[in-house]
C-alpha cells in the first residue's frame, strides 16, 4: 500500500496536518516542472527563488523521516507537464491513493481535477490549510451586490477573528480604516532599516537551471540571492519588519524613492505566497505590536488591511470569476506593451525607476504597481491581458489568484468596475508629490502638451474625455469632470494630438 502526496512549488507549509505523522507508506512528490517555467515568461529570480525554496523544503522532509521523491528540472525521466509525471510515478510505486492540496492557481485546480476523474485509483483534494477563508466565502458574502467593495469584508473579517476589536466589538481607535493617514511623502528621514535578509550562492542551480533549456528574463543574482528559502528564515524576516519597519511601514506606505526601492514595506510577500508564513501569524505579529506600543495604530492597521482584508478579498474575487475573468477588457484597450517594459529604457524617470527596480529585484511594492507602472498602462490604453502576463511573470511574489484581480481589476478596470469604485489613474501631479522621480527627469512633469511634457498629463485628460459616457456620473470622479469641462477646445485637441503622438510612439518615450 503507497499513498502518494503532491506538493505544489507555492505549498511549501511545513505545519500542515501532512506532517504531524512520519508514514513509511506516504511518499511526498515535489517536482520541478518545465510547464511551470513556461506558461508565461517569468523573471530569473522567481524560478529560482521557487526551485531553491522547493529543495530546502524537501531535505527538511526527509530529514524529519518521511519519504520524498524529487524530480529535479534536468532528470531524464521528468515529464513535459504535471500529469505525464503523476502518471510515471502512480506507476513507478503501484500507488494505490494520491492526495494534493487544493492549488491556488485555477488552471492548476482543473487541470488536476480532470486528470484524477480518469484515474483508476483514488484521488483526493485537501485544503492547502492557509487561507483565512474557503474559496467561496468572498462570493456569499456579497451574494446578490454588483460591486464588491472590499471594506465591508474587511470589517466583517475583523469581528470575525477578533482583530484590533474592543470588548464591545467596535473598531480599535473608533475607526476601521486609517487610509488617510498612512500617505506622507518621504523626504530622507527617518532612515529605512539595512536590508538584513540572508544572502545564499544559488550559482550551481542557476546552471542547471538554464542548461535545462528555461528562459527568463530580469537579473538572476544567483551569487547573492536575497530571498527567504524556508520557514525559519522567512520568520525571521517577520521579527525584522515588525521591529525596524511596521512602525513607519503606516505613514509611508505610498510613498516612492528612486534610492530606497524597499523604503517601510516587509517584503513577506513571497513567504506567504509560499506559505512558508501563516497569514494568521502575520496578523498576529502586527497586532500584537500594537497592544504592546511597540507601533502606532494605524501602522499595524494598514499593514493588517493588506493581509486580513485585501489578500482573502482578492482570492475570493478570483474564485469567484474565473475563468471568465482573466479575458475581461471593459475599457476594450489593445496596445501592446511598450519594448521598454522588458528593459527599462525609457526617458519616464519614474518608470524607468520601477521597471528597472522590478527586472533587479523581482520586486516593487504596491503603489509603485499601481500607480506607475499600472497607471501608464491603463492611461495609456495598453493590453490588460498582455499586462497581466507581464506582472504575472516579473513578480516574486506573483501567483494568478492574487496578481490577476489586482491587475484586471484594482489597476486596469478592466472588469468594468466589480472590484474597483473609480480607474485609479494620476496625472504627474501625484507622481511629483509622492516620489523623487520627477526630479532629473527628460520631461516636464507641469506640461500637458509639447514635446517636452510628461506624457502622463496629456494621456490622464485624454483617457477622461475618451470615456467620458462611461464616467461622467461616477460621484468619484466629479471634481476631474469638473476641471475637464473647463478646458478650452483648443486645450482639448491639443491634450488629444499630444495623447494620440504619445500612444503612436510607445517605444521611443
Amino acid at each position: 500500500m503507497t499513498e502518494l502526496r503532491l506538493i505544489l512549488g507555492d505549498q511549501l507549509n511545513p505545519r500542515h496536518s501532512w506532517f504531524t505523522e512520519v508514514r513509511p507508506d506516504v511518499v511526498y512528490l515535489l517536482l520541478e516542472l518545465h510547464q511551470e517555467t513556461s506558461y508565461v515568461l517569468h523573471h530569473a529570480q522567481k524560478i529560482l527563488g521557487i526551485f531553491a525554496a522547493m529543495r530546502d523544503f524537501a531535505a527538511q522532509l526527509r530529514q524529519a523521516g518521511h519519504r520524498v521523491r524529487y524530480v529535479k528540472i534536468d532528470e531524464v525521466s521528468n515529464r513535459p507537464d504535471l500529469c505525464a509525471n503523476l502518471d510515471a510515478l502512480i506507476t513507478h510505486y503501484q500507488a494505490d491513493r494520491l492526495l494534493w492540496q487544493e492549488p491556488d492557481e485555477f488552471r492548476l485546480d482543473q487541470a488536476l481535477r480532470q486528470w484524477a476523474s480518469q484515474l483508476s485509483i483514488p484521488a483526493v483534494a485537501v485544503d492547502s490549510e492557509h487561507f483565512f477563508t474557503q474559496r467561496q466565502d468572498a462570493a456569499e458574502f456579497f451574494k446578490g451586490k454588483q460591486q464588491w467593495r472590499m471594506e465591508y469584508f474587511y470589517r466583517a473579517m475583523r469581528k470575525k477573528h477578533a482583530v484590533l476589536i474592543t470588548a464591545d466589538n467596535k473598531p480599535a481607535g473608533g475607526q476601521w480604516n486609517f487610509d488617510a493617514d498612512n500617505r506622507r511623502v518621504w523626504k530622507g528621514q527617518p532612515l529605512p532599516a539595512i536590508d538584513q535578509r540572508l544572502r545564499h550562492d544559488h550559482s550551481a542551480l542557476w546552471r542547471t537551471i538554464c542548461d535545462a533549456g528555461v528562459t527568463s528574463f530580469g537579473e538572476a543574482c544567483a551569487d547573492d540571492f536575497r530571498w527567504p528559502l524556508n520557514r525559519a528564515e522567512a520568520l525571521q524576516q517577520l521579527d525584522y519588519f515588525i521591529e525596524r519597519q511596521l512602525p513607519f511601514f503606516g505613514d509611508y506606505q505610498d510613498a516612492m524613492h528612486s534610492g530606497e526601492p524597499f523604503l517601510f514595506h516587509s517584503l513577506l510577500s513571497f513567504g506567504l505566497n509560499l506559505k512558508m508564513l501563516d497569514p494568521a501569524e502575520v496578523v498576529q505579529a502586527a497586532a500584537a505590536a500594537w497592544h504592546a506600543g511597540r507601533v502606532p495604530l494605524a501602522a499595524a492597521e494598514g499593514f493588517i488591511r493588506q493581509i486580513l482584508g485585501w489578500r482573502e478579498y482578492i482570492r475570493g474575487i478570483y474564485w469567484a470569476s474565473m475563468p471568465e475573468y482573466v479575458s475581461q477588457n471593459s475599457l476594450q484597450h489593445q496596445l501592446p506593451l511598450p519594448l521598454w517594459f522588458w528593459s527599462g529604457q525609457t526617458r519616464m524617470r519614474c518608470l524607468s525607476a520601477v521597471i528597472g527596480q522590478s527586472l533587479q529585484t523581482a520586486y516593487a511594492h504596491h503603489i509603485q504597481r499601481l500607480m506607475v507602472t499600472g497607471n501608464f498602462a491603463l492611461l495609456a490604453g495598453l493590453d490588460p491581458q498582455q499586462l497581466h502576463e507581464w506582472y504575472l511573470g516579473i513578480y516574486i511574489d506573483a501567483f494568478e489568484w492574487v496578481e490577476l484581480p489586482n491587475t484586471l481589476g484594482m489597476s486596469q478596470f478592466a472588469d468594468g468596475g466589480k472590484l474597483a469604485s473609480k480607474p485609479y489613474v494620476s496625472s504627474a501631479a501625484y507622481l511629483q508629490r509622492m516620489s523623487n522621480y520627477c526630479s532629473d527627469c527628460s520631461y516636464q512633469p507641469k506640461q500637458r502638451t509639447g514635446e517636452h511634457a510628461c506624457p502622463f498629463n496629456a494621456l490622464y485628460w485624454d483617457f477622461f474625455a475618451r470615456h467620458l459616457e462611461r464616467f461622467e456620473h461616477n460621484p468619484r470622479l466629479a471634481f476631474v469632470y469638473k476641471q475637464l469641462k473647463q478646458f478650452s477646445q483648443t486645450e482639448l485637441d491639443a491634450i488629444k494630438e499630444r495623447a494620440g503622438y504619445l500612444k503612436q510612439n510607445l517605444n521611443t518615450l
